[in-house]
């Protein structure tokens, strides 16, 4: 089954409007039949995009990735993402703390490739902040990388606007990965919503740049899963969006995708982790909200947002 392609910012990758995850909550972020089967199932229905991470089950993440893409490396787009740790030696275990070296992009990215069973990746993308390394070093050993054929295209994931700009000053990066949804019930450090922060400043950067987004936790980090969830301002959130779904015959889940998608973000990366999650989330990114559906979504949003 085919689905609807789009460019990622400004770079010639085609990608499906759904980016499948492996940062799994419930199932194992590893080389599991359970995984296999949800990235089994996207393929087949025309997903065509799909994200990882080293720090996801520490290679497990990769492993299940690279065996639901055997033999089908040409049809997909691969996202995979470096931390600014090292493995932990123990389950419960932080990982040491180190910076975007030279010798860590380029060694922890060959570990990846080794995983990944292929000799390069789509995008490679920055897990982490790294306020004490300087834009330009990073983003010459990314371009260096993007030379040697290893990366097609680099970016950063939870950066603030600020720092993207400080990359684009240096070098072409080609999109972000970031947290977006209609809730946006996590706030930064200072107590901040972390939406209202990326409405404001990191989403005109995008449009100025032309950069490519993938929004993930379209529910929330699953707070919008349960059918009433436990916050009495999320389950009033919730019911807005019910109340939309049951309009439209469709479920929440899709809702929730399509709202995201019509901020005019890219792509929404969902973590799905059954095949009915996967077919409500790609049906959230071919439904069209229309006006009436939109005005009522954002006067509940707006509600939930000034109860917080």
């Amino acid at each position: 089954m085919s689905t609807d392609r789009v460019p990622f910012g400004q770079t010639d990758l085609q990608v499906s409007r759904l980016c499948q995850g492996t940062a799994f909550r419930h199932l194992p972020r590893a080389d599991s039949p359970e995984g296999l089967a949800v990235l089994h199932h996207c393929l087949d229905q025309g997903v065509n995009f799909f994200d990882s991470a080293q720090a996801y089950g520490w290679g497990g993440g990769e492993k299940v990735l690279a065996r639901a893409i055997a033999g089908r490396r040409d049809e997909v787009v691969i996202c995979t993402k470096i931390p600014t740790c090292l493995v932990p030696r123990g389950e419960n275990e932080p990982g040491e703390p180190v910076h975007y070296t030279r010798a860590h992009l380029t060694d922890r990215l060959e570990e990846s490739l080794r995983r990944l069973s292929t000799d390069y990746v789509d995008l490679y993308l920055l897990h982490h902040r790294d306020p004490d390394t300087p834009p330009a070093a990073i983003a010459e050993v990314m371009q260096d990388l993007v030379q040697a054929g290893k990366i097609r295209y680099w970016g950063v994931s939870n950066h603030t606007a600020v720092e993207v700009a400080n990359f684009l000053e240096t070098a072409p990066i080609a999109g972000v990965e970031d947290y977006y949804n209609i809730a946006g019930s996590h706030c930064d450090e200072s107590g901040r919503s972390r939406v209202t922060i990326y409405e404001e400043e990191m989403m005109p950067l995008l449009k100025r740049a032309g950069l490519g987004c993938m929004a993930f936790s379209p529910m929330d980090t699953g707070l919008l899963a349960p059918q009433t969830p436990a916050a009495p301002a999320l389950a009033q959130l919730a019911t807005a969006i019910d109340r939309v779904a049951a309009d439209l015959d469709t479920s929440r889940a899709a809702v929730c995708v399509a709202w995201v998608l019509h901020q005019g973000l890219t792509a929404v990366l969902a973590g799905s982790e059954s095949i009915a999650h996967v077919d409500e989330n790609l049906a959230g990114t071919r439904l069209t909200l229309p006006d009436d559906a939109l005005a009522a979504l954002d006067q509940a949003r707006g509600i939930y947002r000034r109860s917080q």
